[in-house]
């Protein structure tokens, strides 16, 4: 009976901590195009990381009946711009607090993307999670512009993968992105990688330096 009492407490202690426990985050930042999903799944294929876009939540967002903000994410994603910040944190914060990971560790891509972001985050959860740091995946307007009308072609589902919406979207990336980029590069905390690559190599690279960082156990 006292054994089974220690081991019920000592669980209780585990768990308790592991709600306390604050997540830890990666930003996952390039223009469109980059390769931030399919790095972020090579990744998560692997390890006990959790990939989260914040592209793929506001899509998510604003295919639902009930949503207040359906319209107006959709406005924002058809035109290149940026949603408010306030509706991306909420919907990144309703997400990690509902994994069930175990390592609470967060890659989140496409996010923070411009400085209303960076001060949006820094306000609603500078208390609630870890930036460790981000990973920049550097690749060419053009390359870019390829890879997402072949995308599209091949059924997306994406209303912004076109033509129009990519010259908007890259100016964006340039005037919004960019500067924050720069932000964590001067505060020690960049990470940048050349994702014109293959894939594969490009995920080598990025497993490698988490590895190096300790956010996932070397083999």
């Amino acid at each position: 009976m006292l054994m089974s009492n220690i081991f019920r407490v000592s669980e209780f202690s585990r768990l308790l901590f592991l709600k306390m426990q604050k997540p830890e985050v990666i930003f996952v930042l390039g223009g469109p195009g980059a390769g931030k999903g399919t790095t972020c799944q090579d990744i998560v294929n692997k390890t006990n990381c959790i990939h989260l876009s914040a592209g793929d939540l506001l899509r998510e967002e604003r295919t639902k009946p009930d949503s207040e903000f359906g319209d107006l994410i959709e406005g924002h994603i058809k035109n290149g711009t940026i949603v408010p910040v306030e509706i991306t944190c909420s919907l990144l914060n309703r997400a990690m607090q509902n994994s069930s990971s175990p390592d609470k560790h967060f890659l989140i891509d496409g996010f923070p993307r411009n400085q209303d972001n960076l001060e949006g985050w820094t306000k609603e959860m500078s208390d609630k999670a870890i930036v460790r740091g981000v990973i920049y995946l550097e690749c060419s307007q053009e390359v870019c512009t390829q890879r997402c009308i072949h995308r599209g072609l091949k059924g997306s589902g994406r209303s912004d993968d076109n033509a129009v919406s990519l010259i908007k979207r890259h100016e964006t990336f340039i005037s919004d992105t960019i500067p924050i980029i720069r932000f964590y590069e001067n505060n020690g905390l960049l990470w940048k990688f050349n994702s014109m690559r293959a894939p594969k190599e490009v995920f080598a690279d990025v497993y490698s330096k988490l590895q190096d960082i300790g956010w996932i156990k070397k083999e």
